[in-house]
């Protein structure tokens, strides 16, 4: 149920009239709003999703016997080069600069990341000259890939998914801040942590994360912090409790490490937060700042800076006014630019495009 992968793009299509199948990790074969879900078995550990996961997916992929296959990982590259030897038309959709992204894999030995990081670009290269369409999330990795064979499909949310209507007022809402999606310490949970330790105690201030910790462990260190007793997590959220979680919410955080997969990369949290019409602090990254700061709709801070997070947490939450137009102001960019509509018209301009 990946937001981009089924909420986005498989819907897109069927929508659309393609017969759409999904081969992922699920419980049980299942159709799911028109689209056919064939499930595979949850791996134990990552050695097995490289080696029997990746057998099981190949040997459903031929039983499909499909026109075109749209791979979404990088380690479903070879199996890419497998079914392009049987004939089919294949699809690379990148989510990220998985290249870069090696670099900082804190579980590949050190040593290893330069080399590995060179392979995948190496490998990439290769898919790029035998697939048939290359699919790019952001304009900043589509530098990596031939131009002749990318189409860019920003990752950015359905309109009126997360944001209700009548929405609660902003200053009825509860001094909530937020956060949603993958909890590292590369994506900035330590200081958000210990910058509600930061908070003068007679401001009712709460942090409340949604998502999943990587490494799991990385929850023990957290309630550790001084700054746990002011933050709750709820663990994943459908949809639809997002939509309602954000509705309470004044604040949203986006606060990934300065590491080269984050400075250039559009997650979709921040553009999330947007579609609800909720404030965002994030990263002092230059693309994120001249979004927040032109659109006025957010402030940017040091992310290794808790003192700086809790400042700018302060002051939204002490100046409702501020936090309101800001966020309608980014409410109203969201709907104008940042919408998976026009996204949607790409990829299904692609596919025309591979399939004429």
């Amino acid at each position: 149920m990946d937001i981009r992968i089924f909420h986005k793009e498989c819907r897109t299509l069927c929508d659309a009239g393609y017969q759409v199948v999904l081969i992922a990790q699920y419980g049980r074969d299942e159709v799911v709003d028109g689209i056919a879900i064939k499930a595979i078995k949850t791996p134990r550990n990552r050695l097995e999703r490289m080696s029997l996961t990746l057998g099981r997916v190949y040997r459903r992929a031929v039983k499909e016997k499909a026109v075109l296959y749209h791979l979404h990982d990088p380690e479903l590259l070879l199996m890419g080069f497998l079914l392009k030897l049987k004939g089919k038309k294949i699809v690379y959709d990148v989510h990220e600069d998985y290249s870069g992204a090696i670099r900082s894999r804190s579980w590949i030995p050190f040593g290893l990341r330069t080399i590995l990081s060179k392979f995948m670009r190496a490998l990439e290269g290769l898919a790029s000259v035998c697939f048939d369409a290359i699919i790019i999330a952001t304009p900043a990795i589509a530098r990596h890939f031939p131009p002749d064979k990318s189409h860019i499909v920003q990752n950015l949310p359905v309109l009126n998914v997360l944001h209700t209507e009548p929405p609660i007022p902003y200053c009825a809402r509860p001094f909530q801040i937020v956060y949603i999606g993958c909890l590292s310490a590369l994506r900035g949970a330590k200081e958000m942590v210990r910058a509600m330790e930061l908070l003068p105690d007679d401001l009712p201030a709460k942090l409340v994360l949604a998502g999943h910790f990587s490494p799991a462990d990385l929850e023990d260190d957290l309630k550790k912090m001084p700054g746990w007793k002011k933050t709750s997590f709820l663990g994943w959220l459908s949809q639809r409790d997002i939509a309602a979680l954000l509705q309470e919410s004044r604040v949203g955080l986006v606060l990934f490490h300065p590491i080269p997969n984050h400075i250039e990369s559009q997650p979709n949290k921040l553009f999330e937060y947007l579609s609800a019409g909720v404030p965002v602090i994030a990263s002092d990254f230059p693309l994120w700042k001249n979004l927040l700061t032109e659109g006025r709709c957010g402030l940017v801070v040091d992310p290794l800076d808790p003192e700086a997070i809790a400042a700018a947490i302060r002051r939204l939450l002490e100046n409702p006014q501020d936090g309101e137009s800001m966020g309608q102001r980014g409410l109203q960019l969201f709907r104008e630019c940042y919408n998976w509509n026009n996204e949607a018209w790409r990829l299904l301009a692609a596919y025309r495009r591979i399939l004429s």
